[in-house]
């Protein structure tokens, strides 16, 4: 008896169709110095407990959801833990949007998990541009959304750093009350505080905040992330969420990284990230084969090379950094902030590939 074919009929048409997300660490690649997938060059370490491990975990361990609420100035009942930030947006589709039906917004280019989990769920995209987002009126914004259920706005936004003030998602959110969902995604706030939304939340009940532990606080390997929002708002999500999301192990973590100390050191990491990569845009505009510097928010910069074979090569040598098509052209590449061995490697590269006097 032979094994025969998959049967490719008991995928649904959206799954077969479905062009999954390509992430940093999913391409194999080989390399001595990775400033790929934005992660933080600092370790850490913590004491972990395990002789309970026979007994499954808190759903949602008040530590954690104690210590994050205090963080972000937020009551307990507007904290939820999930696992990354990822694990959120697809809570909010699957909560929130109906099967070939609804469909959410988002601004191009952006983080492409969006795309992804509506694909995953039938629905469909409302593909608008950054540049409408960033110099469009909120009426133009909110008209363009149209009847989309869910509206994510990532801010910063990855891959191209830029903001988006408060002042105008609050007009949009207005706009949109009872209506859609705004969705920020603050996966990189903590390199901008000072810009997050978290503070609009005693004021709308159709805004939802998503972190995460992964950049500023050096936890990527972790998959640790919150969903901020109103009461009746997470309600729902309540109800679609995994019974024990949330190891013991990662819970032990998470609350030893919300430590008032710890906060204090990733603090202090954040300002030298930020000193770092001012440095690095300074190299590059000083580069001749370099096009555009994007300048924005995060732990990352984004570069435009005259010449795709720098960039190529470059990743040849084992300097592994993350390439990118933006605005329909292929010579685009997101570099992440490193220590400072790292990203000297950088510019040992961009000397090699000619620097103005």
């Amino acid at each position: 008896m032979t094994k025969s074919e998959f049967p490719q009929n008991l995928l649904p048409n959206n799954i077969s169709a479905l062009a999954a997300y390509s992430s940093a660490k999913s391409q194999k690649l080989t390399g001595t110095t990775w400033l790929n997938a934005n992660e933080s060059p600092y370790t850490k370490t913590f004491e972990l407990s395990l002789s309970d491990l026979n007994r499954y975990p808190d759903p949602q361990p008040n530590n954690v959801i104690n210590a994050y609420a205090k963080y972000a100035g937020l009551n307990t009942e507007q904290v939820l833990m999930t696992r990354g930030a990822d694990e959120g947006i697809e809570l909010l589709v699957r909560t929130y949007c109906e099967n070939s039906k609804d469909s959410i917004a988002l601004f191009l280019p952006t983080y492409g998990m969006y795309k992804v989990t509506a694909d995953t769920h039938n629905i469909a995209i409302n593909a608008l541009t950054q540049k409408l987002l960033l110099e469009g009126t909120a009426e133009q914004i909110t008209s363009a959304i149209g009847d989309s259920k869910l509206v994510f706005i990532c801010n910063p936004n990855n891959p191209t750093g830029s903001l988006t003030e408060l002042d105008k998602i609050s007009a949009i959110a207005i706009a949109l009350a009872d209506k859609t969902i705004v969705v920020v995604d603050e996966a990189y706030i903590e390199f901008c505080p000072e810009k997050s939304a978290a503070s609009l939340l005693q004021d709308f009940n159709n805004i939802v905040v998503l972190r995460t532990l992964s950049k500023a606080f050096a936890l990527a390997g972790l998959r640790t992330g919150f969903m901020l929002a109103n009461t009746k708002l997470l309600k729902p999500v309540r109800k679609v969420i995994a019974p024990y999301p949330v190891s013991r192990v990662v819970a032990q973590i998470a609350e030893q990284a919300l430590q008032s100390d710890a906060i204090t050191q990733m603090r202090r990491q954040v300002t030298i990230l930020n000193r770092a990569k001012a440095t690095l845009v300074q190299w590059l505009n000083a580069c001749s084969a370099v096009n555009t510097v994007l300048n924005g928010e995060g732990n990352f910069v984004t570069v435009q090379f005259k010449q795709k074979e720098d960039i190529d090569n470059a990743m040849q040598t084992g300097l592994i950094m993350r390439p990118f098509t933006l605005y329909e052209q292929n010579n685009w590449l997101r570099i992440s902030i490193g220590n400072e061995q790292e990203l000297e490697q950088v510019k040992l590269w961009l000397e090699n590939l000619g620097t103005e006097q």
